[in-house]
């Protein structure tokens, strides 16, 4: 499963915190994170994440991208509430997206974690057959980790 995690600058140690916790769920699976997220996560955990561009600078819109292509299996958004523009477009476009193609996504650290503790049950076992056949690999000219 390729899980997708972004967290807001309030939100990012929180998002760390959790992310040390669930290590072992998130070792099984492919990780992808927008910038600073995901190295912060690298660095803090050891696990290898694929880094996009921070989410200011366009990250938020290459995860969407995948998801949009059926590509992300559950996305992990530690979004901040009371962040003044947290409604931007770009949250809303990825919100919008994870519901048009049926990707769980949890905006707060509980439902993050009934959302990998239900992977690790299985109880996602059914995104398996989601992915498109895909012919050549598609490459993200983007930040790595």
């Amino acid at each position: 499963m390729t899980i997708a995690i972004l967290a807001h600058d309030s939100r990012k140690e929180l998002a760390l915190q959790f992310c040390t916790a669930y290590s072992g769920i998130l070792s099984r699976n492919t990780v992808i994170a927008t910038g600073t997220t995901g190295r912060m996560l690298a660095q803090a955990t050891g696990l290898p994440v694929h880094c996009y561009l921070s989410g200011k600078l366009g990250g938020i819109q290459q995860i969407s991208s995948r998801v949009a292509c059926d590509e992300v299996d559950l996305v992990l958004f530690f979004r901040d509430p009371l962040k003044a523009d947290s409604g931007n477009s770009s949250e809303q476009n990825l919100l919008r997206l994870c519901d048009m193609h049926s990707v769980p996504i949890a905006t707060n650290i509980a439902t993050a974690e009934v959302l990998l503790r239900g992977l690790d049950q299985g109880d996602l076992d059914y995104r398996d057959g989601m992915h498109p056949e895909i012919l050549e690999p598609i490459s993200v000219h983007c930040a790595v980790c």
